[in-house]
């Protein structure tokens, strides 16, 4: 039994230590980024194919979801609502929901999935075949050169797919409240204009910010830990992939907390 209890010992320090050490490195590489990105040279180009990879290429996918979510949350807010005879509240609701979780979370997750796994499969990929220490040997330093186009467009390009996951989502609504469920319109755009606020949308925006930023960074950051081949870029895609959705969550309860109380 004692034996039992020393290995499960063990193995939770390991455990806790191997993660502490690897948010250290994440830290340092976080540094590294802040070092890079404002020393020249900037490297333009490399960030519009980044802004172009990340945010017009999520173009599709998120306004599907957005239409899809808003309309989704239109019919389960009005039979919900239906019961206590507040259904002109659904416009409002949605949109507050959209706006302030819905849109920068669900976005985080899909740009996650999307662009995060791209980001570590592609430096992953340049790391084991070599091109990576080309890079160094030309005097190109690696991090400026691939991590700093990424994050940037990445922290630029959350919040535009946010807002446009937000604008689709309330047509989407707008659409099944007034056409499917016959909600009035004049009372539905009314009940919006007079619970939703600017202050509402700059909840999620800078949710969206802080989102965009932590994917890119931990997209690059399991890019450039690939190690041992093609087996190596699956596994560091994966946990890209894994703790980047993470994070968005864990960051989402944190930020809330944080910007209700100055929102």
């Amino acid at each position: 039994m004692g034996q039992f209890f020393y290995q499960l010992v063990a193995s939770l320090g390991a455990a806790v230590n191997a993660n502490v050490q690897g948010l250290g490195r994440v830290c340092t590489f976080m540094l590294s980024f802040f070092y890079w990105v404002v020393r020249p040279p900037f490297r333009l180009k490399l960030f519009f194919e980044q802004m172009y990879s990340i945010g017009y290429q999520s173009l599709f996918i998120i306004a599907l979801a957005g239409a899809f979510t808003g309309m989704v949350m239109a019919f389960q807010m009005y039979f919900g609502f239906q019961l206590i005879s507040v259904d002109s509240l659904v416009g409002p609701v949605v949109t507050l929901s959209l706006a302030k979780e819905l849109a920068p979370v669900l976005t985080g997750l899909i740009v996650a999935g999307k662009a995060g796994s791209s980001m570590a499969a592609q430096i992953g990929t340049m790391k084991v075949t070599e091109q990576v220490d080309a890079l160094e040997v030309m005097g190109i330093n690696s991090h400026q050169y691939l991590a700093v186009p990424r994050i940037v467009a990445g922290t630029l390009a959350l919040p535009m797919l946010s807002a446009i996951f937000l604008v689709v989502g309330n047509y989407g609504s707008y659409f099944i409240g007034t056409r499917a469920l016959m909600i009035d319109e004049a009372i539905y755009l009314s009940k919006l204009s007079e619970f939703m606020f600017i202050e509402d949308i700059a909840h999620g925006l800078i949710k969206a910010f802080v989102f965009g930023f932590v994917i890119a960074l931990i997209g690059t950051y399991f890019g450039f830990q690939v190690s041992k081949g093609a087996e190596g870029v699956g596994r560091g895609t994966n946990q890209a992939v894994v703790w980047g959705m993470i994070t968005v969550l864990m960051l989402d309860y944190i930020l809330t907390s944080f910007l209700v109380r100055i929102l």
